[in-house]
């Protein structure tokens, strides 16, 4: 046997081509040799920005005596999580079945069926951090495999089953979901704040931010403030912290610390599309200048760092340089004084930078000691300083970049970069997205519309995931909203056609994980819970509703309301990963469909479509038709027409519609009438 990744073209496989363990790619090829073998399975699971991923595979994986027992013990597989997220999830709810906190580098003992039945994360070469040695982890769980099956077989049998009842959404309780109901659960959801720093929880911090977009869809409902005030401080934490790069643009991962100033490095392209997100949602209420300098500056990154040669956006950005965690990122004193002379003790000052470091003997350029912004002035000063710093940073060894392509997470990017150019008036961050959403359907999509997950060095691969005809459709019914195009209205419809015939549970509902025509693994995994991404169940019911709003066709109004009913019984439960789902139901039910009378490039329509950049609408679903002919019979503006021969809005609701408002004045009245408050 011998390594085989240099054969793949994940770049987390490659880093891993030259260990000197015998590393396989996940194949019913390599489960097959395990059975020949009669060895147990060890599974590693990692992503290439992965710092504790780096950390293991150089105490571990690069050691030639760990290596000589891994190779001598088992079949070694390595996996990239991004690649081949249905693998991920299956095995990360095995590790949370045996009592383990979940993450990466995720090492899973199975058999040859793929059946897991011991595992963990992280594992130091020797005993230490409270944990166990790797090479004595390897002997033991050996030992047992070869002279105690029948434990083997009780903690697998166990494990696969509890793995298939996680599927089961019949059971239990089924609360009657209102919005009542949602406020409850956002007030719940504000209680895990943190008061201090801002951001839900303690540490480690995550940006959860569709947690605090339902905190925010709550406020607006309700007016009330302190909601509100929840998701601003978090933002701001955010934003002002260590996980924001405030030289280049762009957040970190997560906080490893409470106050949002030491991050693991990495940049993921999904966080930062949904930090933009609730950004921009959050910008259209406060016109905070802050939120907006981050919007610009983070998309500034994205489309100078991470667009591939192809035009689709690259994964992620490592956490590592030289071998060193923050390396790229980080700064003494010393350099910074040099740099900058006078003006280094203002700059340091603001920026959080000490002569002992803030961090690890080094600095992480924050402004947690300002999260206000100072006076014009005193801030415009500060952006030559940072050019200066930033210039600098170009010439040091760059942090690795993962650029192959996921679908999933381009659908997110593409989205949110449409919206914020509209918002905006940035054409250039449009015509963006729309090269990227052709680089998608040019390249990870077969001629039927079937979509690959990933794409790098000229192959698509990976059969696609209800993830990625989820994000990829929302993306679609964006660009539709924002350019009137119909193909890509056209396009979310076939995607979703794609969905109900290979992804539909029709015993249950809700949609499974993988297409039923997929490679088979040891349990198809359905449910609606959001993780490092939104849950594509969640993010389907948002899919649906619009198509149904936006076609009046009933049949995606239909799957909306039994998806639906599939996951509330897990409400009951835990409503806390449920977030997507919850705020997409706000959609389901109370959309705010604003249908505009009038030709999309007119400057009567164009005002109009301005006004709601004054408005914070979650759920809203914007229509520019020429007229109402087009509409079902059944939708409330049909045959209504322009009042006064002049452009016209009108904001339906359910089976109503309001009266016509063909004016700037008049729609502001009416968006605001129908709002818990108007524009700040």
């Amino acid at each position: 046997m011998k390594n085989l990744l240099k054969f793949e073209t994940s770049p987390y496989l490659l880093q891993h081509q030259d260990n000197p363990v015998h590393w396989q790619p996940w194949s019913a090829e390599t489960l097959a040799l395990a059975k020949k073998e009669g060895k147990p399975i060890l599974l590693s699971v990692g992503y290439a920005a992965c710092h504790w991923c780096h950390v293991m595979a150089h105490e571990s994986f690069e050691n030639e005596e760990t290596a000589a027992l891994m190779n001598d013990l088992f079949i070694n597989i390595k996996v990239d999580r991004e690649e081949r997220p249905d693998i991920d999830q299956i095995y990360q709810s095995a590790l949370a079945l045996l009592g383990e906190q979940g993450g990466w580098p995720l090492t899973m003992f199975l058999n040859s069926n793929g059946e897991p039945f011991w595992g963990g994360t992280y594992f130091p070469p020797q005993n230490s951090y409270g944990r166990p040695g790797f090479r004595n982890v390897l002997q033991t769980v050996s030992d047992i495999f070869k002279n105690e099956p029948e434990k083997v077989a009780k903690n697998r049998d166990a494990l696969k089953s509890a793995l298939k009842s996680l599927n089961d959404t019949q059971a239990g309780e089924r609360p009657k979901l209102t919005l009542e109901v949602l406020e409850r659960i956002a007030a719940r959801y504000a209680e895990e704040a943190d008061p201090v720093h801002g951001g839900i929880g303690s540490a480690p911090k995550f940006p959860q931010t569709y947690v605090l977009e339902n905190i925010w869809r709550s406020y607006l409902r309700t007016g009330n403030a302190a909601l509100s005030e929840v998701v601003v401080k978090a933002l701001t934490g955010m934003s002002q912290g260590g996980i924001y790069d405030h030289l280049g643009g762009g957040y970190a991962r997560y906080s490893t610390d409470a106050e949002w100033l030491a991050p693991h490095f990495e940049k993921m392209l999904y966080d930062n599309a949904q930090i933009l997100d609730l950004l921009l949602l959050v910008h259209h209420e406060t016109k905070s200048e802050l939120f907006e300098e981050r919007i610009y500056e983070t998309i500034g990154w994205l489309l100078r760092e991470m667009v591939t040669e192809d035009g689709g956006f690259a994964a992620t950005i490592d956490a590592d340089s030289e071998g060193v965690e923050g390396k790229f990122y980080t700064w003494s004193k010393a350099e910074i004084d040099d740099i900058l002379g006078d003006h280094a003790p203002h700059f340091n000052e603001i920026y959080g930078v000490l002569p002992e470091g803030n961090w690890e003997n080094t600095n992480i350029l924050n402004r947690l000691k300002y999260p206000d912004r100072l006076d014009e002035k005193s801030e415009a000063a500060l952006a030559p300083w940072r050019q200066a710093l930033f210039e600098h940073r170009e010439s040091r060894i760059r942090p690795g970049l993962d650029d192959k392509v996921l679908t999933d997470w381009n659908g997110l990017m593409i989205a949110t970069l449409a919206r914020a150019g509209q918002y905006f008036e940035e054409v250039h961050w449009i015509e963006a997205a729309e090269t990227a959403f052709v680089a998608l359907t040019t390249h990870s999509m077969e001629p039927t519309g079937r979509l690959f997950h990933s794409y790098r060095l000229g192959r698509a691969q990976h059969t696609g995931l209800l993830d990625d005809y989820a994000n990829m459709a929302r993306a679609a019914l964006t660009l539709y909203e924002v350019t009137g195009k119909a193909f890509y209205l056209e396009r979310a419809g076939q995607w979703v056609e794609i969905l109900n015939a290979h992804f539909w549970d029709e015993k249950g509902g809700g949609y499974f994980f993988t297409a039923d025509d997929a490679e088979a693994l040891i349990v198809r995994s359905k449910n609606a819970h959001d993780n490092a991404v939104p849950a594509g169940n969640g993010t389907m019911l948002e899919v649906l509703a619009k198509l149904h709003l936006l076609t009046g066709a009933r049949e995606p109004f239909e799957k909306a309301t039994s998806l639906l009913r599939c996951f509330t019984a897990g409400l009951a439960r835990n409503f806390f990963p449920l977030a997507t789902l919850l705020n997409n139901f706000e959609t389901l039910v109370n959309a705010r469909q604003i249908i505009i009378i009038g030709t999309r490039s007119d400057a009567e329509v164009i005002d109009l479509l301005n006004v709601m950049k004054d408005f914070s609408l979650p759920s809203k679903v914007v229509n520019v038709l020429e007229d109402t002919e087009t509409l079902p019979f059944d939708h409330p503006a049909k045959g209504k027409g322009k009042l006064e021969g002049k452009a016209t809005a009108f904001l339906c609701t359910g089976p109503t519609c309001s009266p016509p408002a063909n004016s700037v004045t008049a729609f502001a009245a009416l968006l605001k009438e129908t709002s818990a408050h108007g524009p700040a």
